[in-house]
C-alpha cells in the first residue's frame, strides 16, 4: 500500500471541501429558524424495519399517527441531506443490531438526492475518502467508518420506494 501525501491540488481541494462543510452547516441552521421541522423522527416499537419518508414531511407525521405502522417499525424519519443525514442512518443502524429492513419513500430531496445516495450507499458502498460510489448529490461524503458502514450494507436490505407518499401502500408493506 502506497502512502499518501497532501499536495498543493489536494491541499486546495480539502479547503474547498471544508468550505462547502461550512457553508452546509450554515445553511442548515438558517433553514431550521426560517422553516422549522417540528420532528425528525419519531420512534417505534418495532426492532427489524424503519421508514424513511425523504423530504415527506407529511408522509412522515401520517406515519407517525397510524398505531399499527408505529407498532411494527423501530423509527420512521424524514432524510433530507446525502451526508449528515445518512451518517445518522448507519449509526442507528450500528446501534440498533436487529434492523434489517429500511423501506425508502416519500419525495426525493431537489439537488440533495438523498435518496438516491442512500440507494447508492447500498448498492455501491464508499470509496477511500467516504465518498458514496455513485451518487449524484453535491457532497455525498460520510464520516462514518468503512467497517460501519459495511457492516450496514450487509445487513440492511433498502427498499427503494421513491416517490411513494402512498400511506396505504406503506401499510401493505408493513404487513
Amino acid at each position: 500500500m502506497s502512502k499518501s501525501y497532501l499536495t498543493p491540488k489536494s491541499v486546495g481541494g480539502l479547503t474547498e471541501l471544508r468550505t462547502r462543510e461550512k457553508v452546509d452547516e450554515v445553511a442548515g441552521k438558517i433553514c431550521k429558524v426560517v422553516i422549522p421541522i417540528k420532528k425528525e423522527y419519531y420512534v417505534g416499537q418495532g426492532k427489524s424495519l424503519a421508514i424513511c419518508t425523504l423530504s415527506s414531511l407529511d408522509l412522515l407525521e401520517k406515519i407517525s399517527q397510524t398505531p399499527f405502522v408505529m407498532g411494527r417499525v423501530a423509527i420512521v424519519g424524514r432524510l433530507l441531506s446525502e451526508n449528515k443525514g445518512i451518517d445518522a442512518i448507519v449509526k442507528f443502524a450500528a446501534e440498533h443490531p436487529d434492523l434489517s429492513r429500511l423501506i425508502l419513500c416519500g419525495k426525493e430531496v431537489k439537488g440533495h438526492k438523498a435518496g438516491q445516495a442512500l440507494l447508492s450507499l447500498a448498492a455501491n458502498g464508499t470509496d477511500n475518502d467516504g465518498r458514496i460510489i455513485g451518487a449524484l448529490g453535491s457532497y455525498p461524503t460520510l464520516r462514518m467508518p468503512s467497517d460501519v458502514i459495511n457492516a450496514f450494507r450487509r445487513r440492511v436490505v433498502v427498499e427503494d420506494l421513491i416517490g411513494t407518499t402512498d400511506i396505504d401502500r406503506i401499510v401493505h408493506l408493513v404487513a
